[in-house]
């Protein structure tokens, strides 16, 4: 599970949220199915080089998002339903949070794209 590939800790993107994406994306594709136990928190810090903070924030956040669930003594595991669909809503937007920046567009043209491409599905 560790293997959440190159973390850019000198990059723009916090720590945490890096450790969030990369988990969640996971989750999207496949790589961590529905069931998965995550590594304790202690764990992946230590593997990743970060504090043990920085990793319990992303654990949360993606808790918070229905992507896993914290069963107390028996960890942290990736859950079905709603985190599914969260999961790829959240790593669509990474993609497109990537384009825009890459296409020089700004957040306010950006949101108009997104706010037309759904008025078009309605």
């Amino acid at each position: 599970m560790t293997d959440l590939g190159f973390l850019n800790l000198t990059g723009p993107e916090h720590p945490f949220e890096e450790i969030r994406r990369r988990i969640a994306a996971a989750v999207d594709d496949g790589r961590l199915p529905v069931g998965t136990r995550l590594p304790p928190v202690r764990t992946l810090a230590a593997d990743l080089g970060v504090a043990v903070n920085t990793v319990a924030r992303a654990y949360k956040e993606l808790e918070a998002a229905g992507v896993v669930a914290t069963r107390g003594r028996a960890g942290t595991v990736v859950q079905a339903g709603v985190g599914d669909q969260r999961a790829r809503l959240a790593a669509a937007a990474d993609r497109y949070a990537d384009a825009v920046v890459q296409s020089g567009f700004d957040d306010g043209t950006a949101v108009e794209y997104l706010r037309a491409a759904l008025a078009r599905r309605r």
